[in-house]
This record gives structure tokens, C-alpha cells and sequence, in this order.
């Protein structure tokens, strides 16, 4: 009796796990993964494999999100993973390009106060998501903000393509930069407009 029921506990966790670990939870985790290798490369100036990198971790965002949806797996890990890995690779790309000498030379570039808006935005966001939620009120993303990851997404693999250049100030083409600078500044301005409309979302609801 004993052995039956310590069976049914270690398949009731298996059960518990396999939900918890699910595909979209495994993708999310892979993507961690890769934000941590990618670091590495641009560390390393191995800026086209941090390119490669970042677009297939943007990638696992899409799919993750996908299979959850369509197979039903949304999990309580996942709704503080998925925005969460989101934030790491994202934000800490950002980081990691500014801290690249030639970034700062590039004109209309990338520059150290974007990146705190950038930053300070997502942090201020989650800040909000997490006390509204906790009050039982939604608090899900806008359109805006869907939009500002995108942006935000093209800015950061078109700086990685563009310092993949040997010389990147006087090897890359005119289109590259010229894509660079706006995605970049659209970015920047969808980001403090996505923050202000969750900011104005997040008053409303405390009212009621």
C-alpha cells in the first residue's frame, strides 16, 4: 500500500513538472540560454553571430507565446518568465552595445540615455504590472508596447549587423546606419509613449 501510494505521488510531481517544464517554459529557458551566449559574443566582438543569436532568441518569443496559446500551457512560471527573459535579452543587449567604444561615435547612435529610458521603462512597467496584477486587475500588454519590443528588436540587430564591419563609421552602407538611427529613435519614442499610456492605464484602475 505503501509503494502505491508513494507511485502515485512520483507520477501526481512527474504530472506536476511536465506541466510547470512545458514546451512554451522550455523555449522561454532556452532563450535565457541564449542572452547568456550572445553576452558573451558581443563581449567577444562577435557581433554577425550576435546578430544570428539575437534573432533566433526574438524568435523563441514568438514561439513560445504561440504554443501557449494554441495548446493551452499557460502557466503561472510562464507569465514571470516569458516578459522577464524578454527584459534580460533585450535590456541587456542594449547594455552591451553601449558599452562598445564605436557605438558612441555613430552619428544620431545609440547613446547612454536611451538605453536608461529603455531600462528604466521596463523596470517601471513591471513595477506596475506586478501591483495591479496582485490586486486582482488586468494589466496585459498594449499594442503599443508589442510595437516597442519590435522596434526595439530591429535597433538592436541592425547595431549588431552595422559593428560587424571591420570599420563600421566608413565600411557600412548608407542603408544600414539609416535603418539603425530609425529604428533606434522610434524605439526610444514608443517606449517612453508606451510607458506614459501604462502609466495613465495604471491611475485609472487605482481609482476604481
Amino acid at each position: 500500500m505503501q509503494d502505491h501510494d508513494m507511485s502515485t505521488q512520483t507520477k501526481q510531481t512527474d504530472r506536476a513538472l511536465g506541466v510547470v517544464f512545458n514546451l512554451p517554459n522550455q523555449l522561454t529557458s532556452l532563450r535565457l540560454i541564449l542572452s547568456i551566449v550572445l553576452f558573451g559574443f558581443i563581449t567577444w566582438d562577435y557581433y554577425l553571430v550576435g546578430m544570428v543569436l539575437f534573432i533566433i532568441a526574438a524568435g523563441t518569443d514568438w514561439l513560445d507565446g504561440y504554443f501557449a496559446r494554441k495548446y493551452g500551457q499557460v502557466t503561472t512560471l510562464g507569465r514571470i518568465l516569458d516578459p522577464f527573459a524578454d527584459k534580460v535579452i533585450v535590456c541587456g543587449t542594449f547594455i552591451f552595445l553601449i558599452a562598445v567604444p564605436v557605438m558612441a561615435k555613430v552619428p544620431y547612435g545609440l547613446r547612454a540615455w536611451m538605453v536608461v529610458v529603455i531600462v528604466g521603462r521596463e523596470l517601471l512597467v513591471t513595477a506596475l504590472r506586478s501591483f495591479i496584477e496582485d490586486r486582482g486587475s488586468d494589466f496585459s500588454a498594449k499594442m503599443a508596447g508589442k510595437l516597442k519590443m519590435v522596434l526595439q528588436c530591429v535597433a538592436a540587430g541592425t547595431a549588431l549587423f552595422y559593428l560587424s564591419y571591420d570599420d563600421p563609421l566608413k565600411a557600412a552602407p548608407y542603408w544600414c546606419w539609416a535603418l539603425l538611427v530609425v529604428s533606434l529613435w522610434s524605439a526610444v519614442l514608443l517606449t517612453v509613449y508606451s510607458g506614459v499610456g501604462y502609466v495613465v492605464a495604471a491611475v485609472r484602475l487605482l481609482r476604481k
